[in-house]
């Protein structure tokens, strides 16, 4: 595993650089904008990095320091979350904006970031909740038609999380009504 490049940055765009090392080895990465702040072509510089595997490619990430790299390897460990996606919430929030956001429940600040619906922003916001043991409040992400919803499954006798799991499969085109009466057909014939 390569841990950590040293060397010339021989040049870089917005998102990959190439960097000259002293054994005569270039190397192109993806790069986070941190990792590029202040640097002009010439310019030393050291990256901590990532090396995935494809079967079809290497792929080299590199990151300004230890931190960023614990925090991408920390969103790769959400599922559905691929290195792709890792890198790209890495390049636009820090690790402190991340936990303010997983503690206040706010999926918008992952949703806005390119390339990342509000599912996967919620299922990143909810797994990190459960990382940094905090409490994850669905409730916050939902319309007040599907507040109802859960709230007339919880009166029924379902439990708060079957009354949310149930919701999650409900089609989201129905009418609060059939939202209800979905649930229930749906655990009469499990």
């Amino acid at each position: 595993m390569i841990a950590k490049l040293t060397g010339i940055l021989s040049e870089f765009d917005e998102k990959t650089a190439v960097i000259d090392t002293a054994s005569g080895v270039s190397y192109e990465l993806y790069i986070t904008p941190s990792a590029l702040s202040h640097k002009l072509v010439g310019d030393e510089i050291m990256v901590y990095t990532h090396l995935q595997v494809r079967d079809d490619a290497h792929v080299l990430f590199g990151f300004a320091n230890r931190e960023e790299k614990n925090f991408f390897h920390l969103l790769l460990s959400v599922p559905g979350v691929g290195p792709k996606t890792a890198f790209s919430i890495v390049s636009h929030v820090s690790f402190e904006q991340a936990v303010d956001a997983v503690r206040t429940n706010s999926v918008k600040l992952f949703s806005e970031i390119p390339g990342i619906g509000k599912k996967t922003a919620m299922k990143i916001v909810l797994e990190l909740s459960v990382k940094f043991k905090t409490e994850f409040k669905f409730e916050q992400t939902l319309s007040s038609d599907d507040k109802t919803v859960i709230d007339a499954l919880i009166e029924l006798g379902y439990k708060k999380s079957e009354a949310q799991q149930l919701f999650e499969k409900l089609p989201k085109e129905l009418s609060i009504e059939k939202k209800i009466q979905e649930a229930l057909r749906m655990t009469v014939h499990k």
